[in-house]
């Protein structure tokens, strides 16, 4: 296989994983149940922080130096970190 492109394939998969990983919980009934649950309990901001740094240490991912992607598919954030490997 082309090694260029699964790299980039990587890289920008990697750049948006943790807008997918909200895509996941906004599309999955269980999920989003209790990710209401949780935001009930421990408020919407406290659980997306940490499932955004949970995202970050589970892939073993750095932060890019760039700015908040404004380009959220998840309507469950506003905004997050863009990652590299």
């Amino acid at each position: 296989m082309n090694e260029k492109f699964i790299q980039k394939v990587l890289e920008k998969f990697t750049k948006q994983i943790t807008d997918q990983v909200f895509l996941m919980i906004q599309n999955d009934r269980d999920l989003y149940i209790e990710y209401c649950n949780q935001c009930h309990s421990q408020g919407k901001d406290k659980l997306n922080r940490d499932l955004g740094k949970a995202v970050k240490e589970y892939f073993d991912l750095v932060n890019l130096d760039e700015a908040k992607l404004e380009e959220v598919k998840s309507v469950l954030i506003t905004s997050y970190t863009k990652h590299k490997k």
